[in-house]
C-alpha cells in the first residue's frame, strides 16, 4: 500500500507513451461487449421453430425402434433392419427424406419461381440466337451488294472500253455517226473522272450497262469482227467463229 517510489525501476519500465490508456480501455471496452453477447446468446430462449426444428433433426438421426408400430409390422413380415425394400429387395434402403416448408409461400410457389427463370434463360438465348443470326444475315448482304457493286463497275469500264473501240473502228471505216449515240464516248465524258457521273450517263437511256454492254459487243463482231475480249480484229465472220471462245468474258474466261 505504500506510495511507489518515482525513481524506483518498476516505475521507469512502466509504458507511458502518450494515447496508451484510452487503446486499453476502448479494447477492455471490446472484451466486455463480446463477452455480454456470449452471454446473451447462452441466456437467449430458443424460439418454438428452433425447437421444433432440433426435436425433429433428432428424431430423424436415430433409428426406428420396436415401440413404431409400422416398424413391427414391417418386423412380422421379414423386414430386417438395413434391408431394401420389396419382395426381392429391389427397393428402397433409406427412408423418403421428409421436406418441411419453412417459407410462407403457398404451395406450388418455388416451381412457378423455376419455371420462370428457365423461361427467361431461354428467353434469352434466343434474343442471342436470333441477333447472331441477324449479324451473320447482314454480313452476307454486305458481302452481296460489295460483290454486285463491283460487278457493276467492271462492267461499266468494259463498256466504256467496247465504246472506244467501237469509236475507232467506225472511224477508221469513214462512219461518222454512230449507229448508237452510246455506241460512242461523248467528248465531254472523257474528261469526267467521277465514277457516279460516268454510272449515271451510261445509264442514261432505257437499257442498263449489261444490255448494252451485249449490244456493243454483238456490233463490234458483226461488223468489225473484232472481240473486246480478245483485244483482237479477226479477216471475216469465219475467222472470228473459229477462233474466239465467245462474245463474253465468262466464255473467255
Amino acid at each position: 500500500d505504500e506510495e511507489e517510489d518515482y525513481m524506483s525501476d518498476l516505475f521507469i519500465k512502466q509504458d507511458v507513451r502518450p494515447g496508451l490508456p484510452m487503446v486499453r480501455r476502448v479494447k477492455e471496452a471490446i472484451q466486455k461487449e463480446e463477452k455480454q453477447k456470449e452471454a446473451n446468446e447462452k441466456n437467449r430462449q430458443k424460439s418454438i421453430k428452433e425447437e421444433e426444428k432440433e426435436r425433429r433433426d433428432l428424431v430423424l438421426k436415430s433409428a426406428l425402434g420396436n415401440e413404431n408400430k409400422g416398424f413391427a409390422l414391417l418386423q412380422k413380415m421379414g423386414y430386417k433392419s438395413g434391408q431394401a425394400l420389396g419382395k426381392s429387395g429391389e427397393g428402397i434402403v433409406e427412408p423418403i427424406p421428409l421436406n418441411i416448408k419453412t417459407g410462407r409461400s403457398g404451395l406450388g410457389h418455388d416451381e412457378l419461381k423455376k419455371r420462370k427463370a428457365e423461361e427467361k434463360l431461354e428467353n434469352y438465348r434466343q434474343k442471342l440466337h436470333m441477333k447472331k443470326q441477324a449479324n451473320e444475315q447482314a454480313a452476307d448482304q454486305f458481302r452481296i451488294r460489295f460483290k454486285t457493286k463491283q460487278e457493276e463497275r467492271k462492267m461499266e469500264g468494259d463498256l466504256r472500253r467496247s465504246q472506244r473501240a467501237c469509236q475507232q473502228l467506225d472511224m477508221q471505216k469513214d462512219i461518222d455517226v454512230p449507229k448508237e449515240t452510246w455506241f460512242w464516248i461523248e467528248p465531254e465524258e472523257e474528261d469526267k473522272k467521277d465514277e457516279e457521273d460516268k454510272e449515271d450517263e451510261c445509264t442514261s437511256s432505257d437499257l442498263n450497262v449489261a444490255e448494252k454492254l451485249h449490244i456493243l459487243t454483238a456490233y463490234l463482231r458483226e461488223e468489225h469482227f473484232y472481240c473486246i475480249w480478245c483485244g483482237t480484229t479477226y479477216e471475216d465472220a469465219e475467222d472470228l467463229s473459229s477462233n474466239c471462245p465467245g462474245d463474253s468474258a465468262a466464255d473467255h474466261d
